[in-house]
């Protein structure tokens, strides 16, 4: 038996503004779409692999809305992205209008660089050096 991680979730303010940015700008692809009340159980995957889903989570639990906003607010990534190319894809998105904390930086073995996702998070792209 292994544990495999097959599920992430990231929450978002809005669930149709993550659904916009994470599939159209990003480019990610929505795997599922699941009406549960007020809510989706929303996920989006890579475009290469749908193995490993990403949840969308709505934050409708207030302790998840004052966690979010601190990380937020200290500047710390809710998570963080694979890239091939760091520099293609901060160009890329930079011309989409997204906004960047921080321009690829190399650290030590990988290049990093952190963009805000409009949803509450900051997310950071990393391509191994």
């Amino acid at each position: 038996m292994s544990i495999q991680i097959k599920l992430s979730s990231v929450m978002v303010k809005n669930q149709e503004t993550a659904a916009h940015f994470y599939t159209n700008v990003l480019g990610f692809v929505k795997k599922q779409d699941v009406p549960m009340g007020e809510h989706r159980w929303l996920t989006v995957v890579s475009p290469e692999s749908d193995e490993v889903e990403l949840l969308l989570e709505a934050m409708a639990f207030a302790p998840a809305q004052t966690f979010q906003a601190a990380l937020y607010e200290a500047g710390i990534p809710a998570t963080g992205f694979a890239v091939s190319d760091i520099q293609a894809e901060y160009e890329r998105l930079n011309q989409q209008g997204v906004s960047f904390k921080m321009a690829p930086t190399a650290m030590g073995p990988v290049t990093i660089a952190i963009l805000d996702d409009n949803c509450g998070n900051w997310i950071q792209l990393y391509q191994m050096n």
